[in-house]
């Protein structure tokens, strides 16, 4: 008797006839997930304002429904006047980190060092056409990077910018965006803050920071995908002010013995 732990469960030779282990041969190769994300991350939310734009992303990275990662940083700053926030597969968002921090790197040693250019080549906007052109050239190829990202910064006029670009290419422009869960929970809130360009103009940037701050609050109580833990920042002229491992302020759970059917309550 074969008692190696290979073997377990296998028809007998002398049987059923030789095993036929063709299908484990070295050319078929490992099992691959490069379709199936298994790390995500969740809402990545964003506004304009009447100088920039502010933009946050909790720190949770779910290996499914389990919270397994909670010190993720989905911001992803560029060239000092762009920020870019990523939502879905973390493997794929570490993938673009390194062919961004390569493409930062390739265009500082471009760009001529004079006071008048000092203004960086890619803006907020070029940086947006750059990656919607990437996700569409992986979608063509059937090998797509899971993500949705956000973009926000200034134009090359030096506007607000803030644009939306998915793993199909898909992009958008809005006041306000979301990814994620988000699209449920927070637009509606920011759409109430910013109902078009027109508000956005006259929003001030403490308006703007209180209202990311809300929703991230109410996506703490409603994602189940999310932290209370999160990166914000803010994009103007100025440059990016990012902060990384802000709390959730006055969050409390103590409401929900007041929900009817949380635990246990005499009726």
């Amino acid at each position: 008797m074969d008692h190696r732990p290979q073997a377990w469960g296998r028809p007998r030779d002398d049987v059923y006839g030789a095993y036929d282990g063709s299908y484990m041969q070295q050319a078929h190769g490992p099992n691959q997930h490069t379709q199936s994300p298994i790390v995500t991350g969740t809402s990545v939310i964003a506004v304009k304002f009447s100088e920039g734009i502010v933009i946050a992303a909790d720190n949770l990275a779910s290996y499914g429904s389990l919270a397994r990662f909670t010190n993720v940083k989905r911001l992803l700053p560029f060239a000092g006047s762009s920020i870019v926030g990523f939502g879905g597969d973390i493997s794929d968002m570490q993938y673009l980190t390194r062919h961004l921090n390569d493409l930062e790197i390739e265009e500082s040693y471009s760009t001529p060092s004079t006071a008048a250019s000092a203004a960086p080549r890619l803006t907020a906007a070029n940086l947006h056409r750059y990656l919607a052109k990437l996700f569409y050239a992986r979608r063509n190829k059937f090998d797509p990077l899971w993500n949705h990202v956000l973009v926000g910064g200034l134009d090359e006029e030096g506007s607000p910018f803030l644009a939306s670009a998915d793993l199909r290419g898909t992009t958008y422009s809005a006041p306000s965006l979301a990814t994620g869960f988000g699209s449920a929970i927070a637009i509606p809130i920011l759409r109430k803050v910013v109902p078009d360009e027109e508000a956005a103009k006259k929003l001030s940037k403490e308006d703007a920071v209180a209202a990311i701050k809300e929703c991230m609050k109410v996506l703490y109580y409603r994602d189940a995908r999310s932290l209370d833990t999160y990166s914000i920042a803010v994009v103007t002229k100025d440059g990016i002010d990012l902060k990384e491992d802000e709390k959730l302020e006055q969050q409390s759970w103590a409401f929900a013995d007041r929900i009817k059917g949380y635990g246990t309550q005499t009726v």
